[in-house]
């Protein structure tokens, strides 16, 4: 059975919460968008090779993606307010440990860390809009939820680009991860004094075997991405790859395998029969694999090729994210009155911004940051139009009771995708760069962009046609 354990909310202490949750939401956008602006500037300071300039972006996304169903869980076990708690208490003390590495290696270790907290915070977030506003005021708190999505993305880039840049006293890039400290201890103090606990469910337990055999079906799909051109691509890599791919197919089978035994598996395999949610993940995979991975190739083409100072490549992508903010206020009209259609006329947005952006680059020896900052607003208000409602789109068949599961596989979806994005598209990227030209890199890596964001766009439509 399970046990129901709630305090009452009244209609405006609950977007008190939304407030909260939404705080951490926007720390951990900042954090993914702040480091991306640093990342050349971390390269010098502490020798990092190729291979670890991904990693340091794309460990932390693989143990999120592996941890962040648990987290959902852990939610559901323990409540989602104790939880997050614990998450962000968890994300302030790495973020902390960031800052202080001294190596590539070790920046990688803490960043590893960094991404297994998120993995308790991330899931309460969409748990909590998913469990209080289930009425009519749904769409304005996922509206919300967007909003911030795309001013973390603008205050990532600006700070990231002034700390890097002034240095303050001596810190240089290790500031962006030592921001998150007094944020991380505010939002604690609020979630101890405000946020309820909404759910509990005391059948609820832990799948550690699915979890492990998901992190190493992960780590070898994804590290031989990484790490590939540091092997000058040994035969092993391939094998290892192959070998990703057929755990992480296994993995389903465990986990149907623990539900005919009476446990509870690290997914919910009663959401793996609902078309609509599972085409709507597959849209959630493409969308984002061209997500970080887009702003990790522009920081580094901009900074790299074109000899931008990181102040002035991380001001460039400010009008992107509030042209990303104008949008997502709009899409929840928008999605409202058109639906999924919405969703897709928001990916043609994005490839006709990767069209301009190609051509302006083909047409112009050197463009300057401010033609490139007027382009990626295209960009930008594309990604707005789909990322705000995009999660309200796919969980909205989702019930109630699996709240942590779904925003958990959505999450996990979501990682996974930026991850394989950062490691795929990059190893693209670096490996044209060395062989041909930075430009040339520029332009395969806007092709994959555009390729992944129609599959996502061809997954939205099939998605609405189940719902139908």
């Amino acid at each position: 059975m399970h046990q129901i354990v709630s305090n009452p909310v009244d209609s405006s202490r609950r977007w008190w919460v939304l407030a909260i949750v939404v705080a951490a939401q926007f720390m951990f956008g900042v954090d993914a968008f702040i480091v991306n602006v640093a990342i050349p500037t971390i390269a010098v300071e502490l020798h990092a090779s190729a291979a670890q300039i991904e990693s340091v972006i794309a460990i932390y996304l693989i143990a999120y993606a592996t941890l962040v169903v648990t987290g959902g869980r852990l939610g559901d076990i323990y409540g989602t307010r104790n939880v997050f708690i614990a998450g962000v208490f968890g994300f302030t003390v790495t973020s902390l440990w960031c800052g202080l590495a001294r190596s590539g290696p070790e920046l990688i270790t803490a960043r590893l860390a960094q991404g297994a907290t998120a993995a308790l915070m991330v899931p309460q977030v969409l748990a909590t809009l998913h469990l209080l506003f289930a009425d009519s005021s749904r769409a304005r708190a996922f509206g919300i939820y967007g909003i911030v999505l795309g001013l973390s993305g603008a205050a990532g880039f600006t700070l990231g680009g002034i700390l890097v840049t002034l240095d303050l006293a001596g810190l240089g890039w290790r500031a962006v991860f030592f921001v998150n400290v007094p944020l991380g201890v505010a939002i604690i103090a609020a979630a101890w004094k405000i946020m309820p606990t909404l759910q509990r469910r005391a059948s609820t337990r832990l799948d550690i075997p699915g979890a492990i055999v998901l992190f190493i079906g992960l780590l070898c799909l994804i590290g031989p991405l990484l790490f590939g051109h540091d092997v000058q691509w040994a035969a092993w890599v391939w094998p290892v790859m192959a070998a990703g791919v057929v755990i992480i197919a296994g993995f389903v089978r465990l986990e149907r395998a623990v539900a005919r035994r009476g446990g509870m598996p690290l997914i919910d395999l009663s959401l793996l029969s609902d078309r609509a949610f599972m085409r709507g993940l597959v849209a959630v995979f493409f969308f984002f694999f061209a997500n970080l991975s887009f702003y990790l190739i522009m920081t580094m083409f901009m900074q790299r090729g074109l000899q931008i100072p990181p102040l002035q490549a991380g001001l460039a992508f400010v009008p992107l994210a509030l042209t990303f903010v104008i949008a997502a206020r709009l899409s929840s009209t928008r999605a409202k009155h058109r639906g999924t259609l919405a969703l897709i006329e928001g990916c043609a947005v994005q490839i006709a911004g990767l069209a301009l952006l190609v051509a302006a680059i083909e047409w112009t020896s050197v463009p300057s940051g401010k033609l490139l900052a007027v382009l990626l607003m295209v960009f930008g208000y594309g990604q707005g139009l789909v990322m705000a409602p995009l999660s309200s789109a796919v969980l909205s068949t989702v019930k109630p009771a699996s709240a942590g599961a779904g925003s958990g596989m959505y999450g996990t979806t979501q990682q996974i995708a930026n991850a394989a994005g950062v490691a795929a598209i990059g190893a693209v990227f670096f490996a044209i760069e060395a062989a041909q030209s930075v430009r040339l890199a520029l332009f395969a890596a806007c092709a994959l962009f555009s390729l992944s964001i129609i599959i996502c766009a061809v997954f939205l439509s099939w998605m609405r046609r189940a719902a139908a």
